[in-house]
């Protein structure tokens, strides 16, 4: 069922789940990025960029996810409100949170920051992939290649993008370090357990409906 047909289906719970999470989401980025332990390949990537150009972290964010969604075009990727959602205000909670946000004094503070990003981040995967309305750009990315080319592995293709833009992040000045390894191991199993925990049933079938 496409994510706006899924719209139909319990809206309000859909809609309120989609946008807990983008906000937890643009949270956890905000910890990582306070921390200063190393963040995420992708912000590894956009923070390499923010310094690069000068632009905020959010916008740069915001700025990446719109160049990646035109990539959906020919992949024959369709988005849905979930995915125009997240390239807009996952950037701007960001940037929001990192004008309160101080960096952390102490290596213990920045650890706690680092942890809480990376369990915060898996739980808001789990928030908005669970609402059923659509990836984030750069999931739809890693999926239009896997069923463009069936005969990659969704690993395969995820490991290839991810080491990419990790290595032009890091070349661009973006933080690679501890928090990086740490990512790279927690997300899959957290992403997979918050997953599994949030995710709303499709919008049922009429032709099965009692």
């Amino acid at each position: 069922m496409a994510p706006l047909g899924n719209l139909r289906h319990r809206p309000a719970r859909r809609l309120t789940q989609l946008y807990v999470g983008l906000v937890l989401y643009g949270l956890s980025m905000a910890l990582m990025i306070r921390s200063e332990l190393g963040l995420d390949p992708w912000d590894v990537f956009h923070q390499g960029l923010a310094r690069q150009t000068g632009l905020s972290f959010g916008t740069v964010t915001i700025a990446v996810g719109a160049l990646v969604l035109l990539l959906w075009v020919p992949l024959r990727q369709r988005p849905g409100l979930g995915t125009i959602s997240n390239v807009v205000v996952v950037g701007l909670v960001v940037d929001a949170t990192l004008a309160v946000l101080p960096p952390g004094d102490s290596l213990p503070v920045r650890a706690a920051m680092l942890l809480a990003g990376i369990v915060a981040n898996g739980a808001a995967t789990g928030l908005y992939l669970g609402a059923g309305l659509g990836p984030g750009p750069r999931d739809g990315l890693m999926t239009g290649f896997v069923a463009r080319r069936p005969r990659w592995s969704v690993r395969l293709v995820r490991t290839t993008i991810e080491v990419v833009v990790l290595a032009l992040g890091w070349l661009l000045g973006g933080t690679v370090g501890l928090g990086t390894v740490a990512y790279a191991l927690a997300i899959g199993p957290l992403a997979q357990f918050f997953i599994a925990l949030f995710a709303l049933p499709a919008r049922p079938d009429p032709a099965y409906a009692t």
